[in-house]
């Protein structure tokens, strides 16, 4: 089986999922620039490509575009992993991951998600001031739920809370 792992990454999450999942399947690795820059014929000779990219704002970044050249490859396993800050058990992960693909798109790919983590560091100034923002909003709650007090917590700092583990199900979806 010959595969393709995608990705677009700000931080870094994204790109470590990505070279994890490289390695695990043998996969030849690309970010999306360079993919959007591939002739229609370049994607022939995969039997799987994966897409991965991370959560901003609940979309998931340039999935527009292996969104719009799926349905072209439905004959070929078809994954998108979604890497975001919250963690596995997180009730937002269930509810966001809903809305990654449509009904439709369910029937020819799969959805995995991907627990990342944030670095204040290596991200750019419009999502560092996202997070300001979010923060300011939460703390000015007036009756702050236990949740938004522990996501302020989590997301007042940078962390890593990615693992290789999560790779699995996307390798056996793909190998199985």
């Amino acid at each position: 089986m010959k595969a393709l792992v995608i990705y677009t990454s700000q931080t870094g999450f994204t790109k470590k999922y990505a070279e994890w999942i490289a390695k695990r399947l043998q996969a030849d690795l690309l970010d999306v620039r360079d993919a959007k820059k591939k002739k229609k014929d370049e994607f022939d000779q995969y039997d799987a490509i994966i897409y991965g990219g991370w959560v901003m704002a609940g979309k998931v970044t340039q999935s527009k575009w292996f969104l719009t050249k799926a349905p072209a490859w439905k004959g070929k396993k078809l994954a998108v992993y979604v890497v975001g800050a919250s963690p596995m058990e997180a009730p937002d992960v269930e509810a966001s991951m809903k809305k990654v693909l449509t009904d439709e798109q369910r029937g020819y790919i799969r959805a995995f998600y991907c627990q990342g983590g944030l670095d204040y560091d290596k991200m750019n100034k419009p999502s560092k001031m996202a997070m300001k923002m979010l923060i300011s909003i939460l703390n000015k709650k007036k009756d702050p739920t236990e949740k938004d007090k522990a996501m302020v917590e989590m997301i007042s700092h940078s962390y890593d809370i990615s693992d290789e583990k999560y790779i699995e199900p996307i390798v056996e979806y793909v190998i199985g």
